[in-house]
């Protein structure tokens, strides 16, 4: 056996390779006679042969031919053994989501070198080799796992180039803290926010969302960002908040939901405009309900319906006006304050104002009453009867004329005479005007 490395020149006696294809020597056969016998010779053949990987593990030999071989020829065999530098390539790829604590990873590096070559695996970052064998393998893979990873072999002949590949293990995502404070107090129209700080592989979407004191504990989306900010505070954040985030894995949607934050609002009374009718129309003679929601912390000491010069707290009533006491909503700290009006007129048509009054200061708020009164049967009658006037008046005048041949219906008619010269007209053939008649009687004079 002879070893060479990849790329190298050998020169030596050979004359035949090992699938018995000839080869050319480089150099022509020289035939000499030993130095301590001259009647002896010696024959020197060199092949120079360029030996690339593909090589290895193959055979030269070389073939004396000669009389005196009892087989006419004699030959020598010798095995290449090329050494070259390692190649490497990857198996095992994952190609989908490797989950934490539940997949395994195992990626092996394949090498091709001679002689044997020692492969190590190291990690981006790390002094360390991560492993010195050829596979790669985490069981179960987990979070710490995850990094670039190189795969790199060496031997006598070289160093192969280094292959690498990233190594990605998701998780659900986790909430790791929403702030210390699990209920949060605020003055009414201050500012206050909340932050959500979230982790997970892919990096997680955050959600807050509030849950209304209300019996039916409607949620409201308030912000898609970790942190939920709210320039201006008022009684309809009121409520219970939770941060959600959220990601995919394998096609599959993780979530986790954080503890509950209250915010709690404190401060004047303030009447929810949304919550209230602008304008409120009822028939003549109907009752009319004048309603609005009014909230505050602490609860108002003082609730008022106030309409010209006149002021009905709640609870009183004075003539066809009647305020209820103040009743709870369902929401927390909100109260409904209402104003009956009975056998409504056309004078209850105008503006009606709530005022609310807490120890943390007033609000006001205003609502339109209109009443629609019906039309009464005399107005009815005296409507009717004009109309009916009217649409005679108009048949008549259109009657009288057609009858004088006025308006677009008028005609015009030329004017005729008989001329006294009854044979002068008939030889003319016919009726002339006037003018020509009176020519006709001058002639015959």
């Amino acid at each position: 056996m002879i070893s060479v490395n990849n790329g190298t020149n050998v020169y030596d006696y050979y004359m035949r390779s090992a699938n018995q294809h000839e080869i050319t020597p480089t150099k022509q056969q020289t035939n000499t006679t030993e130095l301590d016998n001259p009647r002896t010779w010696l024959a020197l053949s060199v092949l120079e042969l360029t030996i690339s990987k593909e090589n290895h593990g193959r055979t030269l030999s070389c073939v004396a031919v000669h009389e005196s071989y009892s087989t006419k020829s004699s030959s020598i065999e010798v095995r290449l053994d090329v050494m070259y530098v390692p190649e490497t390539r990857l198996e095992g790829i994952p190609k989908t989501d490797i989950e934490d604590l539940k997949d395994a990873v195992a990626i092996k590096c394949v090498v091709h070198a001679n002689p044997k070559a020692a492969v190590v695996w190291r990690r981006e970052g790390q002094n360390q080799p991560v492993s010195l064998q050829e596979l790669l393998q985490f069981s179960p893979a987990i979070r710490q796992h995850s990094g670039l990873y190189t795969c790199q072999a060496r031997n006598k002949a070289g160093e192969s180039q280094p292959i690498r590949v990233q190594v990605d293990v998701k998780y659900p995502p986790k909430i790791i803290s929403i702030g210390r404070d699990r209920v949060k107090t605020v003055t009414l129209f201050s500012p206050t926010s909340f932050e959500c700080l979230g982790e997970g592989n892919p990096q997680p979407t955050y959600k807050w969302l509030q849950k209304l004191p209300t019996p039916s504990n409607k949620e409201e989306e308030r912000s898609r960002d970790s942190k939920l900010y709210i320039a201006n505070v008022t009684y309809d954040y009121q409520g219970e908040y939770r941060c959600i985030v959220t990601n995919i894995i394998k096609g599959v949607e993780r979530s986790e939901i954080s503890e509950p934050i209250i915010l709690q609002v404190h401060g004047a009374p303030q009447v929810l405009r949304h919550s209230a009718t602008p304008e409120v129309v009822v028939d003549k003679g109907d009752l009319a309900d004048l309603s609005m929601v009014v909230c505050a912390d602490p609860r108002p000491r003082f609730v008022a319906w106030e309409w010209g010069s006149q002021r009905l707290e709640a609870g009183s009533e004075m003539g066809r006006y009647k305020v209820d006491e103040v009743t709870q909503e369902d929401r927390e700290d909100c109260y409904l304050a209402t104003l009956h009006i009975k056998d409504a007129s056309a004078t209850d048509s105008r503006t009606y104002i709530l005022a609310v009054e807490n120890d943390r200061g007033t609000d006001r708020h205003a609502v339109q009453l209109y009443v629609k009164e019906p039309l009464q049967m005399s107005t009815l009658v005296s409507l009717t009867g004009g109309l009916l006037v009217t649409f005679l008046l108009l048949v008549c005048g259109c009657v009288y004329a057609v009858r004088t041949e006025k308006c677009c219906f008028a005609r015009r008619r030329p004017n005729y005479r008989v001329t006294g010269d009854i044979h002068n007209t008939q030889s003319r053939g016919g009726i002339e005007p006037t003018t020509q008649g009176v020519a006709g009687r001058r002639d015959a004079t």
